[in-house]
This record gives C-alpha cells, sequence and structure tokens, in this order.
C-alpha cells in the first residue's frame, strides 16, 4: 500500500492554489486555500475496460418501425424484424344509406405505406428487400408484463404478402408502396364487405397482424419508419352501369405504440465478441483487442471500473476528488459516414452483476452524459467522449464496505436504433482512455 502511495506522488504534479478556483462540480473556496493546501493533478490510476450483453432492451412503444439488415465489418450480422398490429377507425364499407349500396363495390388492390422518419444506419446506396408476412398468433406477450424486446418473436406465415426492392432515400420526406397479395386483400375485403368483420374483436381474430422481414441475400442497411403515418391501404371502389366508377379507401393503422415492435439480432460469430458472456458476466477489454464496444438495439455496452480507486484516500488525512474527467477514444476507422459516431454517450451507475441502479449524475443531482468533442485534427486525436467523473469518483473512494459501482455505457435511443461505438482501453495503441483526477489535501 505505502509503495503504491510513494508512486503516485512521484507520478503527480502538484500545484498550489492561491485563490478561489471553480473546478466544475466541486468549488475549492478560500477558506480552504488559506490553509496552504494542495491541489494535484492524478492521471496515473487504473481504468478497466470491459464489454457487457443485456439479455434484452424493450422495444415495444417506441413509435418507430425498424427494419433491415447489414453485414457490420466488427460486431457481425445486425438484423432487425417489426412487428406490429393494425385496426381502424370503421370496420364497414362507406354507406350513403342504401341498404343494398354495398352490391356495387368491388376490391381493387391492398399495399403497405411506410414514411421514412430520417433514421437510418449502414449503405443506403445499396438495394433493400423488404417482405411482408401474416402473423399466425395475436400481438400478445408471452410474458406476464405487457412490454415486448429486442429478442420477442411471434410466429408468422412463410408465404410473403408482398415484397419490395428499392434504393432506400430515408432523409426524403417521401414514403415507399409495398403492393400486396390481391387474394389476401381480397379475401379481407369480402369479410367486411359481408359484415363478418364489424369491430376490432372480430378484425384481430382474422386478422392478427402483420411483420416486415428484410431479405438477408442482400445486406446493406437497416432503415426507420415513422408509426403514426405508416399503415396498409386497401382500394377499393363503387361500380355503376354507364358512369364512372368512385374509389375509396379503408386505412389500416397501427393506433396500439405497445402492440408495434422491433426484433434486433445480433449474429457474432467469428468476430472479437463472439464468446460475450451471460448478462451478469462481461468480456475484458484485454481479450477483444484492447477494445471496448458499444451497439444500440441489441443491448452491447461498455462497462468502466476503477479497481483502486479507494486508494486516493490515503494520500492525505483529509482530501477530497474536487474533479475528474474521463475521456473515451473512438478507435481509429471504426465509425465513417456510414457508422457515424453519436453525438453522445448515456452513462448509467451499475453493480457487479451489470444491474443498473441509476444514470450517473452530478453533485446536484442532474444526470450526466458523454459529450462527443468532433474537433478532430490530422490523427483524430482530439475526438472522443468528455465524461465529469467527480462526484462519482468522490463518493467511490470513500465507500466503507468492498463493493464497488461501475460505469455503464450506453448510447442515446438504445431501444429503437442500431448505432455503435468501439473504444480504446488504456492499453490501446492509439486511442487510450484517460482518467484526469483533480485531488485537494486539506
Amino acid at each position: 500500500m505505502h509503495k503504491f502511495i510513494l508512486t503516485l506522488f512521484f507520478a503527480i504534479t502538484m500545484i498550489s492554489c492561491g485563490t478561489d478556483t471553480d473546478t466544475g462540480e466541486f468549488v475549492v473556496g478560500s477558506d480552504y486555500l488559506a490553509l496552504s493546501n494542495k491541489v494535484i493533478m492524478i492521471d496515473t490510476v487504473s481504468v478497466d475496460m470491459s464489454t457487457i450483453n443485456f439479455d434484452s432492451l424493450v422495444t415495444s412503444s417506441q413509435s418507430r418501425i425498424l427494419i433491415g439488415n447489414y453485414d457490420d465489418p466488427v460486431f457481425g450480422k445486425v438484423k432487425s424484424n417489426s412487428y406490429f398490429q393494425l385496426s381502424t377507425s370503421t370496420y364497414s364499407l362507406i354507406n350513403t344509406g342504401s341498404d343494398t349500396e354495398s352490391v356495387n363495390f368491388v376490391f381493387d388492390s391492398i399495399s403497405m405505406i411506410l414514411k421514412y422518419d430520417n433514421y437510418y444506419y449502414g449503405d443506403t446506396t445499396k438495394v433493400q428487400t423488404f417482405n411482408i408476412h401474416r402473423l399466425n398468433q395475436k400481438v400478445k406477450p408471452n410474458t406476464d408484463d405487457s412490454k415486448f424486446y429486442n429478442n420477442s418473436a411471434l410466429s408468422y406465415d412463410t408465404e410473403s404478402l408482398g415484397a419490395i426492392s428499392f434504393i432506400p432515400r430515408p432523409t426524403q420526406k417521401d414514403s415507399i408502396n409495398i403492393r400486396m397479395n390481391d387474394e389476401f386483400g381480397a379475401a379481407l375485403f369480402q369479410k367486411i364487405k359481408k359484415r363478418e368483420i364489424n369491430d376490432f374483436t372480430s378484425f384481430t381474430e382474422y386478422f392478427k397482424g402483420l411483420v416486415l422481414v428484410p431479405d438477408t441475400s442482400n445486406s446493406s442497411s437497416i432503415i426507420g419508419f415513422d408509426v403514426s403515418t405508416s399503415k396498409v391501404r386497401m382500394y377499393y371502389s363503387k361500380y355503376q352501369a354507364n358512369t364512372d366508377e368512385v374509389s375509396y379507401v379503408i386505412d389500416f393503422t397501427i393506433s396500439d405504440l405497445a402492440k408495434q415492435f422491433n426484433a434486433v439480432s445480433l449474429d457474432k460469430t467469428g468476430t472479437l465478441l463472439q464468446n460475450l458472456p451471460i448478462s451478469s458476466s462481461r468480456l475484458s477489454s484485454l481479450l477483444t483487442g484492447n477494445q471496448g464496444y458499444i451497439q444500440s438495439g441489441t443491448g452491447v455496452a461498455c462497462r468502466i471500473d476503477f479497481p483502486n480507486i479507494k486508494q486516493l484516500k490515503y494520500i492525505s488525512d483529509n482530501g477530497a476528488i474536487v474533479d475528474a474527467q474521463l475521456i473515451l477514444k473512438p478507435v481509429n476507422n471504426s465509425y465513417s459516414a456510414k457508422y457515424p459516431l453519436a453525438d453522445s454517450l448515456t452513462v448509467y451507475v451499475g453493480d457487479n452483476l451489470n444491474r443498473i441502479s441509476g444514470s450517473m449524475v452530478n453533485s446536484a443531482g442532474t444526470a450526466v452524459y458523454g459529450i462527443l468533442n468532433k474537433k478532430s485534427d490530422e490523427f483524430n486525436e482530439n475526438v472522443g467522449y468528455y465524461i465529469p467523473v467527480g462526484n462519482f469518483l468522490q463518493k467511490e473512494m470513500l465507500k466503507t464496505s468492498d463493493s464497488r459501482s461501475s460505469l455503464i455505457l450506453t448510447l442515446p435511443g438504445i431501444s429503437k436504433s442500431v448505432n455503435r461505438i468501439v473504444l480504446g482501453n488504456q492499453k490501446h495503441l492509439n486511442n487510450k482512455i484517460q482518467l484526469k483526477i483533480y485531488y485537494i489535501s486539506y
């Protein structure tokens, strides 16, 4: 223990402070400084990095249809199916008063209309193919709660009700239109016309829902579509002799957000993450190329530990961490226009079994995020996420129990996107994680 402290003191820089100094989360005041206190900067504390995998993420009620697949050069094969239940405001054909009028109504066509919501990930310059399948079971969770997860699944018919191959334009305001099977549409139309379907209950008994499935033969991107404006539209018309036909539509929409979810999967075979353990364990970055990994949608997260933080309290009889900055560097060439860096990281506090207790907060109780510095130089040395961890480390240093908390890093939108990041640990050749601690003795 004494050897560690002596080594630490030789490694640090000691700075005398003679005026009030605002260090961010803590204010070093004149009462302390009048006693000739010393503020030292410590940058030799060990930081352990590992990768974990949550067993599931809630993906229902996210207001996004997430559909597609691509082969990630780092993480493996990423795929997202989207399941949903439909309903309509009226389960009848247009009626102007005549009881016999419906005899003249005829089915025309049925299509799925998907409206972009501006989200995409991967290469959108390549063709993507989607298929529509009819569900064989109701959109009802198999668990005791009312939620669906990224690993939830419902059985569906193998026959495709419609398919589309297209080059995505996710930042445009237009939509894609998938022509669906006429036989399916005509059968549904007749059920409504004959009033065998006349309310939501009879509708869902006959037609339980749909799933959108990407074709895995071409892997390119994952696209987001807006739940509120996407729909299945049935076209029908009224036939009258010697007059033009009059066209009508019935729109089937996703009115219950809890009955729409995305099943996001990751095939890690052949990657550095293929041995990622169960959710209560972790995979050291020493075994994954000195790198930690984060990916939304699939539940891959990065864990940060500070194994020696309690030893700082032996520096002096009275002392405190007044500020600390954790700087995480994305690995060079792991990000690009196809795989862009997120603007921020979400930071949680976890225990030894990766159970999250809540967001990491500062001394004022406000949640803290990792903010991306985008100012790059020739070698991208300045690109990184900056996280103020002073309040967290002060509490960890003063703990009297043997328990230690860790930081668990994820990305915003973890349940409705597939963005990912690769971070370097302390032994990484070019993109080392850095920890700078400012400690005052008094």
